[in-house]
């Protein structure tokens, strides 16, 4: 009778354990991944860095805008103050020089003043009187035209609203309708804006105009 062979123990081999190629045990692999990841384990976390606080921030920048802003209203309320007073300095210059030219035509007429009550009331001291003051008014326009300001034209002109202000209708035949026949008070403009407008009186068309020498035959004839 045949003895049946049996394997032995140690020969007994399990086909799903693995043994490592290195021959190193599960153990020591293990082992080796239980070390830690880090090789520097003194460095701190990302998240441990503090934020700055908003609050903070909002507060420096609203300290930074207000003291701008009152930056600002200083400087604007200097350049008012400042342009303030060179208007102020070119008003009384313009009035000086303005003064400066017309004090001469001033003098010629206190003179010819002077000299019309000193003198003896006779024709030729008064035609000599009218003929100075002529002369001073004539001084006094190119005064003003040098300083840039001029008569409005009246008597003779066509009657303008803008620069003309009508105080009488008068009928006549040596004016055309709507033309100035005379003059009350003399308006002035400066640099094309009025200054003053002239008082005038505008002619107007006779009510009853005289016939012509042609009419009144044929009405007489018809009579």
């Amino acid at each position: 009778m045949t003895e049946d062979t049996k394997p032995s123990s140690t020969d007994e081999h399990d086909p799903n354990e693995r043994t490592p190629a290195d021959g190193s045990s599960q153990q020591e692999s293990a082992g080796a991944d239980a070390q830690p990841s880090s090789a520097n384990p003194g460095s701190e976390a990302p998240g441990s860095v503090e934020s700055p606080d908003p609050l903070a921030q909002a507060q420096a920048e609203a300290a930074r805008l207000k003291d701008q802003l009152l930056r600002t209203a200083a400087d604007f309320d200097n350049f008012r103050k400042r342009t303030r007073r060179e208007l102020e300095d070119a008003e009384r210059t313009g009035r000086d020089d303005l003064l400066r030219e017309l004090l001469p035509v001033f003098d010629n007429l206190e003179r010819a003043t002077a000299h019309g009550s000193s003198a003896t009331a006779d024709a030729a001291t008064a035609k000599a009187l009218i003929e100075g003051i002529e002369l001073v008014m004539r001084q006094f326009t190119d005064t003003l035209r040098k300083v840039g300001i001029e008569r409005v034209p009246s008597v003779g002109h066509p009657f303008d609203p803008s620069v003309h202000e009508a105080i009488q209708h008068l009928e006549s035949t040596e004016f055309a309708p709507g033309t100035i026949a005379a003059e009350v008070q003399a308006g002035y403009r400066s640099s094309q804006r009025l200054v003053r407008p002239a008082l005038v009186v505008v002619a107007k068309a006779p009510a009853n105009p005289p016939p012509t020498d042609g009419s009144g035959e044929g009405s007489s004839e018809a009579n």
